[in-house]
């Protein structure tokens, strides 16, 4: 193996385009992907900079890619149909794993913490994962065992990892996929989104040079790496770009079980010294609220560095936006979804427009169908794990969002199709629009609208810890007096907990799980109704 890895290191530090690797007395040859290209670009030219700050360790752009040719060595044993699943908490090791199967052409099955034991056997069975690799032994000893052939460790980064070989059936995948993505589980069996190498490289491509990344920037990983978000748009962007990124564990960066503390995450962006984050709307606003608050001491000066905050995921008010700016934040509001590989559009400092998610990434198309649904084409899925994609006859790809664009070229989303209900009335409201206004104002945290086939609409809203009634009632008494009568919110409940991931009411994206929330709140709902009618 020894030589082995020396002449495969050689070829990479050439200018070569092709890979040959030789393991087990077989030949094999790959084209450098462009993310380890530029990995390698880099460590020629910064060999001592940065890439992957951990929380006890570092590498190096050096060091990153001797990790992930050994890491790409040890996988190219493996039979070119091989599905690696990939369970593991943020760490450097989790990026070089990711890297070395994109590199070796293995599908990659990223598995988020937040799924339930039944949707992580799903989407192992679903995918025909055959090597699971994992820093979470007690959890998947249990989980795999009537379906584990051999158990090994693995060193990658210096981490020790677990390395199960599996039994599960192998569906036939489309031609060149490179990852299957189960995004938020918004479901009990969540779909797998085959996408191509391609895809989340143009993405990664246009983010890098859209936010004009350059190798003095520091990203922040706080989102989950198993998220695609932050996966493309946040890793492989600043990758492609010779920047640093610091990446460690939930709790550091602040999610603790079902909740967050907010002040572990500005912790972790001022000593980080980071220059962009990745944040869903939750996190933002909680953001907002300690720098409006009189426990921060001047957040405009120790976030100083921050040059541009990416915020998506969900719907962003823009009075939202406008309190960031009020508070020194820089906050860009984009929009995508995970069968386009995440991004889509994007504001940004040269094109920013507060209450747009921005124009759309240079090799994105987008048009309105009659009923302003939106559709797009030229960075589509290549299909789901069951279920080739299945896309018109030019390429277009409907979202399953309403939205408009304005003269200038940025683009508005209402919300969902599937979530727009209808009044009593016969008018036609979109919940996230209604939802997005009660939820900038402090006092409300969270907030699900329900009205379909009633004459007014109700809201279950989950206040700010420091809020009393009286003062939800005047926040949505102002938001009311923005609003059609239509689209008013007549009556509302408190929620009994937060929405969030453990709880089943809330995606990691930040996406109100309506049906779930539906399912608690039914009953109260309608006794609203019944009461007040």
């Amino acid at each position: 193996m020894y030589p082995a890895l020396l002449f495969w290191r050689c070829r990479l530090y050439s200018s070569d385009t092709l890979i040959t690797c030789l393991s087990n007395q077989h030949t094999r040859t790959f084209s450098i992907h462009m993310i380890h290209s530029s990995i390698i670009r880099h460590a020629q030219r910064n060999p001592h900079k940065v890439a992957l700050q951990g929380i006890s360790h570092a590498l190096t752009y050096s060091q990153l890619n001797d990790a992930i040719v050994q890491t790409s060595l040890h996988l190219a044993k493996y039979p070119a149909q091989t599905r690696i699943a990939v369970a593991m908490h943020n760490q450097p090791a989790w990026i070089v794993l990711d890297i070395a199967a994109l590199q070796i052409g293995l599908p990659s099955v990223p598995l988020p913490a937040f799924f339930t034991d039944a949707q992580l056997l799903h989407a192992m069975q679903d995918a025909g994962v055959n090597v699971l690799i994992t820093d979470q032994t007690v959890r998947f000893d249990q989980l795999v065992k009537t379906h584990s052939l051999a158990k090994s460790t693995l060193l990658i980064a210096g981490t020790a990892l677990a390395e199960y070989r599996l039994d599960f059936a192998q569906p036939v995948l489309e031609k060149n996929t490179a990852k299957i993505t189960y995004t938020s589980g918004t479901t009990g069996a969540p779909k797998g989104v085959c996408l191509s190498a391609k895809a989340m490289q143009d993405v990664a491509q246009a983010i890098s040079t859209q936010v004009q990344l350059t190798p003095q920037d520091c990203h922040a990983c706080v989102l989950p790496l198993s998220t695609l978000l932050e996966n493309v748009a946040g890793v492989y962007a600043s990758l492609l770009a010779g920047a640093t990124i610091h990446v460690y564990p939930s709790e550091t960066v602040g999610f603790v079980g079902s909740s967050f503390d907010v002040k572990k995450l500005f912790s972790t962006l001022a000593l980080s010294q980071a220059s962009t984050v990745i944040l869903i709307p939750e996190l933002l606003n909680a953001l907002i609220q300690l720098c409006e608050s009189d426990a921060a001491i001047s957040c405009r000066s120790a976030l100083a560095h921050l040059r541009f905050i990416a915020v998506g995921g969900a719907h962003v008010s823009a009075a939202l936006l406008q309190r960031a700016a009020a508070v020194g934040l820089p906050v860009y509001e984009g929009y995508g979804l995970s069968e386009s590989a995440s991004v889509v559009t994007l504001n940004t400092p040269s094109a920013h427009r507060v209450g747009s998610v921005g124009k759309p990434l240079p090799h994105i198309a987008m048009r309105l169908a009659e009923d302003h649904e939106i559709w797009i084409k030229g960075a589509n899925f290549i299909g789901y794990t069951h279920d080739a994609a299945n896309f018109s006859e030019n390429g277009w790809m409907p979202t399953g969002d309403i939205g408009s664009c304005d003269d200038e070229g940025f683009w508005y989303i209402q919300g969902r199709k599937k979530n727009m209900f209808i009044t009593s009335f016969g008018r036609n409201v979109s919940p996230e629009w209604v939802e997005r206004e009660l939820t900038h104002l402090p006092a409300i945290q969270q907030a699900c609208v329900f009205g379909e086939a009633r004459p007014w609409n109700v809201a279950v809203i989950t206040p700010h810890p420091e809020s009393d009634p009286t003062t939800v009632e005047e926040s949505i008494a102002q938001v009311n007096a923005q609003l059609p009568d239509y689209a008013q919110i007549r009556h509302w409940l408190t929620s009994q907990t937060a929405f969030n991931v453990s709880n089943g009411q809330l995606t990691p994206n930040g996406r109100l799980k309506r049906e779930a929330i539906w399912q608690q709140y039914q009953h109260q709902i309608q006794a609203l109704y019944t009461e007040k009618e």
